[in-house]
């Protein structure tokens, strides 16, 4: 299964900065499906799914922005009270941490979508598999 890449810019908590993430993206023609901030004092980290991870990486680096390519799994989850517990629980019964995550709604009152990054993505993705978790692709993210 193809691989789902999240864009990561390292950057100081300061002004402008989302607007030059951005501005570059935009030039480049990149769409951006998600984002997140997560900042701790002065220093920051600005998590992006977009349309093309690779391309957006090189252009941002190019730019002098410290980012990384992080592969992380993108589930579908029913928009609905426990949605996010019967991944959970899975989760915790197989004893994997996640690490990171954040979501987003695809259709009210039908599909979400849990981005997580966890320490074993393969071993996670067969977990989830073999109890009938739906997971998205790359491509699957922007077709949504």
């Amino acid at each position: 299964m193809e691989e789902v890449e999240q864009i990561s810019v390292f950057s100081e908590n300061e002004p402008g900065k989302i607007e030059r993430v951005t501005r570059i993206l935009a030039e480049k023609g990149i769409n951006i499906r998600a984002i997140t901030i997560a900042s701790s004092n002065s220093y920051g980290i600005i998590k992006i799914l977009v349309n093309d991870p690779p391309k957006a990486y090189e252009a941002l680096k190019e730019r002098g922005l410290s980012v990384a390519l992080i592969p992380v799994l993108a589930v579908e989850i029913e928009d609905k009270p426990g949605g996010l517990y019967k991944i959970a629980h899975i989760l915790k019964k197989h004893n994997i941490n996640v690490e990171d995550a954040y979501g987003f709604v695809i259709q009210s009152h039908s599909k979400t979508v849990f981005i997580m990054k966890v320490k074993d993505i393969g071993k996670t993705r067969l977990i989830l598999a073999r109890e009938n978790i739906p997971l998205l692709t790359q491509k699957d993210l922007y077709e949504i």
